[in-house]
């Protein structure tokens, strides 16, 4: 049937016909420096020089994968993930519209830590010997710089800060952490000194101080101080919580007390889905362990039933609720007022699991649609002019046959994007560039056939004769072109990465097009030209 000329018209309208539906139902998907985006470089952050350079390369390897699984999450197609020697990576994401939340997913650690969290009374008897430290390691110029810090005595607060509600506790904030101190008898307290105490109120929460937002900076930056750490019990760690509070007029961090080490990180972590409390309507994300992990969470949340656990994402308190009871596989970390989409990027970034390293950008570009639209335009003037050249060399030259070409290479562009739709690949500049010069290929194969035609009409061939003995002659050196190039296209899209790959994917479907355009399509259209000539009429060629 293929071979009668009604059944290879057929073959031929069902080949268009799917090529356009999968061009109109998919459409053509632009990469990066069409439809615009962001290009980042990212590379270990380890400023003081404590990894080796097989580290950081292990590191980048597995930031590699995680990464990988961040972005397929996020749904961004065709996104361009490398890396770049040893020790960097390229991430490469077209038409996302959000770049800082992407910035965000791709750059969080999404370390998650159950820590238990203890009684305050566990720091406030090493306050004053905290503030002994620092008064050791302070330089006098850092001492003045922190002003009333330098008075004792909450007395010199203002009125605001220290009058607020205090919750169930009825504490006043001026009951606080500096009145505890006071009281522990430490006679070797430096009167008029209060640094770090005078940072810290007491909490209306089990195990927590207040700080004022103001004053977080410093006190982390006290908390980061080698000479602090020594001077706070061994068995405990000080972190924020994650979101401020609101007491009067000021806002406030809440500073936990947690055990030193945690008694579970997120690598027992199975599943995470965000959601809302259907009580209080607050975003929250539900997570869920695997069986070894739900068993040790269970036995610890049963001996620890009253207590606070605070869950911790990169360094920060997430939330911390009571164990009300034993506690399975499943828990949810509660994100209280935030927006239903952080509480998705946050299950995001824990299902696809913690970053072995933090990364920095080392390098950022954003590639903005103009760009891209500019881009486009100049490759559609590039392509009509083209067009335009060939069509008119074509029908000159080889004139009613160079018509039969134009049409052959009509249905080539359409089989050409069709493909490329159906295959769902991303078309770059790179890869227009494959699509011009696989147009080249599709005219260069029916020169080819053009000129063994004429040679064989030179000879004294009949019209038919010389049409069937031009195909047949020029079959060979056109499928060793288009196989030659087909497999360099494939060492390309094996080897190459980013725009290589597109090139090498549009060049070969443009190969796989040209060939069937030239070798059927054409021959098709010179049977149907002559069946509706005289077998001793002459042809234009």
């Amino acid at each position: 049937m293929l071979s009668s000329l009604r059944g290879r018209l057929a073959l031929i309208l069902v080949i268009v016909a799917v090529s356009i539906w999968q061009l109109y139902s998919q459409g053509l998907k632009q990469g990066l420096d069409l439809q615009g985006g962001m290009h980042l470089v990212l590379e270990v952050d380890d400023p003081e020089g404590t990894l080796t350079s097989d580290a950081r390369a292990d590191a980048i390897d597995r930031a590699e994968r995680i990464i990988r699984t961040r972005v397929d999450e996020l749904g961004v197609e065709e996104p361009l993930i490398q890396k770049v020697g040893r020790e960097r990576l390229i991430v490469e994401l077209a038409g996302i519209s959000d770049q800082n939340r992407a910035k965000s997913i791709l750059n969080q650690v999404a370390f998650l830590e159950f820590k238990l969290v203890l009684p305050t009374a566990e720091v406030e008897s090493t306050l004053p010997r905290v503030d002994r430290a620092l008064l050791a390691a302070l330089t006098e110029e850092e001492l003045s710089a922190l002003g009333t810090l330098d008075r004792a005595g909450p007395a010199q607060r203002t009125v605001e800060e220290l009058l607020f509600s205090s919750g169930d506790t009825g504490r006043a904030a001026g009951d606080t952490a500096t009145g505890a101190a006071a009281s522990s008898g430490d006679s070797t307290s430096v009167p008029g000194r209060r640094l770090f105490t005078a940072l810290l109120n007491q909490g209306d929460i089990e195990g927590t101080f207040l700080v004022t937002t103001e004053d977080v900076a410093t006190v982390e930056r006290f908390l980061a101080m080698p000479e602090v750490q020594r001077a706070l019990p061994r068995n405990v760690s000080l972190h924020f919580e994650s979101q401020p509070v609101g007491r009067g007029a000021r806002t406030y961090r809440y500073l936990y007390v947690l055990e030193r080490d945690a008694f579970m990180t997120g690598e027992a972590l199975e599943n995470a889905v965000a959601g809302r409390d259907t009580q209080f309507n607050q975003a929250q994300v539900q997570f869920e362990l695997n069986r070894t992990g739900g068993r040790r969470f269970a036995q610890f949340t049963g001996q620890h039933v009253g207590d606070h656990l605070a869950i911790m994402l990169d360094g920060q308190v997430m939330s911390a609720p009571v164990i009300r009871d034993r506690i399975g596989a499943r828990g949810q970390i509660d994100l209280g007022a935030a927006p239903i989409e952080e509480a998705r990027d946050l299950a995001l970034v824990l299902r696809a699991g913690a970053l072995p390293v933090r990364l920095r950008v080392m390098e950022e570009r954003t590639v903005g649609p103009s760009l891209g639209q500019d881009s486009i335009d100049q490759a559609e003037v590039a392509g009509i002019m083209g067009i335009v050249l060939v069509v008119l060399i074509m029908i000159v030259y080889y004139r009613m046959a160079g018509v039969l070409a134009i049409v052959a290479l009509g249905v080539y562009s359409v089989l050409v994007m069709g493909g490329l739709a159906g295959l769902n690949a991303t078309l770059t500049l790179p890869g227009i560039a494959g699509l011009i010069l696989s147009v080249g290929m599709a005219v260069d194969a029916n020169v080819l056939i053009f000129e063994r035609i004429r040679e064989e009409l030179i000879a004294g061939r009949a019209t038919r004769t010389a049409v069937d003995e031009g195909f047949a002659h020029a079959l060979s050196a056109i499928v060793d072109s288009n196989i030659t190039t087909l497999i360099t296209a494939l060492i390309l899209f094996q080897f190459g990465t980013g725009p290589v790959r597109g090139f090498a994917v549009t060049l070969s479907i443009g190969i796989v097009a040209s060939f069937f355009s030239a070798l059927y399509v054409t021959r098709t259209l010179f049977l149907l030209y002559l069946g509706s000539k005289k077998a001793s009429d002459p042809i234009s060629i």
